[in-house]
């Protein structure tokens, strides 16, 4: 028998050829008779197109073709289901622009520059409109409608139910009003297409940088007027996601009409400076919250009111405030939870899908709330998180929003993120620092968090072949973007086989590899998609020791799993190679009567409900009480992912979201003028921290399988970003909690920061003054 190798830290398959240079991404193909793609994009936020002229464009040199939208003709896109159909988006904007960089016109020819050129030659008349691009703006009577058809800016409303007792038995009421603010997905690679017709013939082929190639080909066939059977999309390999490219983008929709248009490949490349303001963005909350307390800091209910930004062209990112209140109970038991909102049409980019989506929102609300009743009543904030928990042996455990947990251990957690931390020795500090008056302050940032994964999406394809030179090619409807998928799946099939993994294939992304795919979002392709494949290749494992024990003459509970083949226990020389196995399964004689030829299964499997990862973050920030920068000097993190496959790329997961979620407490935000001008449109003023701002994380786990699946596995993609944000943000406020600062907006800027520090000196300095 062999050892199991799951459980074990093994280093990524995908590194190699990513380290070496040698990854091929969108960018990197060479086609034949390439022509280049170049947008014209709009540069004023709202306005009447009055005229687009391409006169010249059209004369410049290496000019191919230049397209308005009426020489595409292509459908509007469809929002959200719930999004009314008003707000749908033209691929190419028809009589009026809606946000700075909408695409007016589409320029394609032989080289970049040329493209480039030629656009600068079109010339768009606007007559320009009132623009709103502050969410709370555009849903106040009289703001400037962008679809005046419609008749206001609400894109969705989320209506709570009615209930006056919600505070009932409360002892405190602590409100507070809570900015999540819009981030840009910034991926290391931007967006873009290379779009092939005539391949399948009548068809056209599309290589794109997403998460979802079936996403993209639903999408692009009826907008071309094609079947979906005639539209191949592939993604190669993919420098980065976070949902922003989990989104279904009209820039790929007018590429593949002007590649068919024109009769050969065109590619589109996305700037850094069009990246900035057309690709989806995240987050955009505001959100209004009040929790009742008794006097032992027991929570008896939770009210709320969301404000959601969707953007010019509202779509999931309109549909996120749903998910925060689903999620707005946290780990804690609350009575009774009330929560409402609007989402408002905004003259701003699109916002989608971004690292969390919707759940470090909630996470954010309960904890930043939950933190304020914990000052208020005088409870350290640790206490009055145990006293609210929900006990591990309530579980499932189903809140009043209607999710239902299915496994957790949230004490645990948190007991293990305060060891690692030294919880009592950095109050201790944190004490003594105050008492001697030190003009560094430190603050430290409890959260406890539990987040959904595989969110509605509950079923993926899988299929497992064994070839006749023993290999194993394992396809799956999952698409990789980072996240280590080939390393994790051929692990699986090692350890379920007893093949070396450098003998498995793993095909993904790419529609004519596979029927049909969910892609890779919300967490869930190792419980969704591993799952998948450790159930077809156990199908495909039956049917191979059926194979073998006929073939040795033993009884099939006797045979067994050796190494690199299947063996008859005990027996150790009675074996047969996988190879072995194939070549028996593909011929008539040597299988038993009845038995089907090959080893090979193909299934879509389904998970029963979504899971709920957990865990408790601690944050140590220094605040310079002079200047009010702000430093993060030490985060611990134990998540709980349920059963760990491998720990190598769950510590991965939970660096790369922690750094995300503490660069929105303390350096993203993405920003308009009144105008609704971009004012972070380039990477200059928008700030993405480097990993000299930010400390080595103290990662670690809880291990608390499911039962939902197989593995016992839930998501890790997203865990840290959802404990991040509310401990950073929480211990920046902690710094500067015994001056009298109750909450900071993220992102906490110096200035913010300083601006808190000096208003609470003055308002102590008032107060003293009024005492005498």
């Amino acid at each position: 028998m062999y050892g199991s190798i799951l459980g074990n830290a093994v280093l990524r398959r995908e590194d190699p050829e990513i380290l070496l240079g040698e990854a091929r991404y969108f960018d990197d193909l060479r086609v034949e008779g390439l022509a280049r793609l170049v947008f014209v994009r709009s540069t004023v936020a709202h306005a009447m197109i009055e005229g687009i002229d391409t006169g010249d464009a059209k004369t410049m040199p290496g000019v191919v073709a230049v397209f308005t939208a009426g020489d595409l003709a292509l459908p509007d896109v469809q929002g959200f289901m719930m999004i009314p159909t008003v707000m749908n988006r033209p691929p190419l904007a028809l009589d009026r622009v809606r946000f700075v960089g909408e695409i007016v016109a589409a320029v394609v020819a032989e080289t970049f520059a040329q493209a480039v050129d030629a656009a600068e030659r079109v010339i768009v008349e606007y007559d320009a409109l009132p623009a709103v691009a502050v969410a709370e703006e555009a849903l106040a009577e009289g703001a400037p409608l962008l679809f005046p058809e419609h008749g206001s800016n609400v894109a969705l409303t989320m209506r709570a139910h009615e209930d006056d007792t919600v505070f009932d038995g409360a002892d405190v009421v602590v409100a507070g009003t809570f900015l999540n603010q819009r981030l840009a997905g910034v991926p290391m690679e931007s967006n873009g297409i290379v779009a092939v017709p005539g391949t399948p013939a009548g068809g056209i082929t599309l290589w794109v940088p997403t998460q979802g190639p079936h996403a993209v080909r639903d999408a692009v066939a009826p907008v071309l007027g094609i079947d979906a059977s005639l539209v191949r999309v592939v993604a190669p390999v993919v420098g980065g996601g976070f949902g922003s490219k989990a989104a279904v983008c009209v820039e790929h929709m007018i590429a593949a009409a002007a590649a068919l248009k024109i009769g050969r490949p065109v590619k589109w490349t996305e700037t850094r400076s069009e990246n900035m303001v057309a690709m989806v963005q995240g987050r955009g909350q505001v959100q209004r919250v009040e929790l009742g307390l008794k006097r032992d800091g027991t929570i008896v209910g939770l009210r709320g009111d969301i404000v959601g930004d969707g953007g010019a062209y509202p779509i999931l990112g309109a549909v996120m405030m749903f998910m925060t209140r689903t999620m707005s109970s946290g780990v804690y038991r609350i009575p009774k939870i009330v929560i409402g909102g609007r989402a408002a049409a905004t003259n701003t980019t699109p916002t989608a899908a971004y690292r969390g989506a919707g759940r470090p929102e909630a996470a954010s609300l309960i904890e930043r709330i939950i933190d304020m009743g914990a000052a208020e009543l005088g409870i350290d904030p640790v206490e009055i998180r145990r006293r609210n928990f929900i006990p591990p042996d309530e579980f499932p455990y189903t809140t009043a929003t209607g999710a239902t947990y299915d496994i957790g251990d949230y004490a645990r957690a948190l007991d293990a993120a305060l060891a690692a931390a030294g919880y009592d020795d950095l109050r201790a500090e944190q004490r003594a620092r105050r008492a001697r008056g030190d003009s560094t302050l430190m603050g430290i940032g409890v959260s406890c968090y539990v987040e959904i994964t595989a969110p509605g999406i509950l079923s993926e394809f899988a299929a497992l072949a064994i070839g006749a030179d023993g290999s194993v090619t394992v396809t799956v409807g999952t698409s990789a973007h980072g996240q280590g998928h080939e390393t994790a799946f051929a692990m699986l099939v090692s350890n379920l086989l007893g093949v070396p993994m450098d003998s498995v294939r793993v095909v993904q992304a790419d529609t004519a590899a596979m029927p049909t795919g969910s892609g890779t979002m919300g967490s869930r392709s190792l419980q969704i998609g591993g799952s998948a494949i450790l159930e077809a290749g156990k199908v495909v494992l039956e049917k191979a020791k059926q194979l073998a024990a006929h073939l040795l003459e033993a009884n099939p509970d006797d045979i067994v799993v050796g190494d690199g083949g299947l063996e008859v226990s005990g027996v150790p020389v009675s074996v047969l190679s996988w190879a072995d196995l194939a070549s028996a399964a593909a011929d008539d004689a040597s299988r038993p009567a009845g038995m089907a030829p090959g080893l090979e299964y193909e299934h879509d499997w389904v998970q029963e409900a979504s899971s709920f990862p957990f865990g408790a973050h601690v944050a140590v920030v220094e605040v310079d009480s002079e200047t009010g920068d702000v430093r993060l000097v030490r985060h611990i993190a134990v998540d709980d992912c349920g059963r760990i496959l491998n720990p190598l790329l769950v510590a991965g997961q939970q660096h790369g979201g922690i750094a995300q979620g503490a660069s929105q407490v303390l350096f993203e935000e993405v920003r308009w003028d009144g105008d609704g001008n971009p004012v972070t449109a380039n990477l200059m003023d928008y700030k993405v921290p480097s990993a000299a701002e930010l400390p080595s994380f103290e990662v670690s786990n809880t291990e608390t399988p499911t039962p939902l699946n197989p593995l016992g596995a839930k998501g890790i993609g997203e865990s840290g970003t959802t404990g991040a944000t509310p401990a950073v943000q929480n211990a920046v406020v902690d710094a500067l909690a015994h001056l009298g600062v109750r909450h900071i907006d993220m992102p906490a800027t110096p200035e913010r920061v300083w601006r808190a520090i000096e208003e609470a000196r003055r308002a102590r300095t008032t107060g003293e003054q009024q005492a005498r």
